[in-house]
């Protein structure tokens, strides 16, 4: 029985919860774990506690960069013809808009990050709190236009935890009728992974190093820490 604190609200909300082990989840389908030897590097020093705030954006943004190029790949390209300083050709450009979603407030240094990539996406932000009792996906914000006009839309949260803020971000895009979604993270827990998987199999998954488990308290482990507060500095 999971210990209780005031109002019967789960002080451990993961004690107890069975959760599939890292090597059940390496081979999902749609499922893209990077192996890019420089994400790996940078991952190293965002998860140091001794990283400071300022370093701690700059290297979500630069991860976020990276992990763009890998989620972009599959973007589908039409003839533009242009003119170079010599003579005429036809080159390929990206065919239809492209959205990124950042998941509030966690998410805003990897849509910088994805804005350097893909400088003309449309910025919509969402608003995610996850409720530390419940684990929980409490939405706040959401600033996502009316009239939808773009073919792809890109999630992007450093965090994919217990999977509640994803599963319910994909759900919100999902509404507006966008059909080709990604989503994009940092760092992943199997729990959450499956979770995602399971509830959304029609996505890709694009993340940058998935770690062990879920601690008691539904904390990815070995983990970087709460990545809000160590971009913000709200400790």
């Amino acid at each position: 029985m999971a210990e209780t604190m005031e109002g019967d609200r789960p002080a451990l909300p993961m004690k107890g919860v069975h959760q599939p082990l890292r090597e059940e989840v390496l081979n999902l389908p749609r499922v893209y774990i990077s192996s890019h030897p420089v994400i790996q590097h940078k991952m190293t020093a965002l998860r140091d506690k001794t990283t400071l705030p300022p370093a701690f954006y700059g290297l979500v943004k630069e991860i976020g960069t990276l992990l763009a190029y890998e989620a972009t790949a599959k973007l589908q390209l039409e003839e533009k013809e242009i003119e170079t300083p010599l003579q005429p050709m036809v080159g390929q450009r990206l065919a239809g808009g492209i959205g990124i979603t950042p998941i509030l407030r966690a998410g805003l240094g990897m849509a910088e990050g994805f804005r350097e990539v893909i400088s003309e996406a449309q910025i919509w932000h969402l608003g995610l709190r996850r409720d530390e009792h419940t684990l929980q996906a409490l939405e706040y914000y959401n600033r996502l236009p009316h009239q939808v006009d773009i073919l792809v839309a890109y999630a992007v949260d450093p965090m994919l935890a217990t999977g509640g803020s994803a599963i319910d971000a994909i759900n919100t895009l999902k509404k507006r009728g966008i059909k080709h979604i990604s989503y994009v993270c940092i760092l992943a827990a199997p729990y959450g992974l499956l979770k995602l998987t399971e509830t959304h199999p029609d996505i890709d998954i694009y993340i940058a190093s998935l770690d062990d488990s879920l601690n008691d308290l539904g904390y990815i482990m070995p983990g970087l820490g709460d990545a809000g507060d160590r971009q913000f500095g709200t400790f």
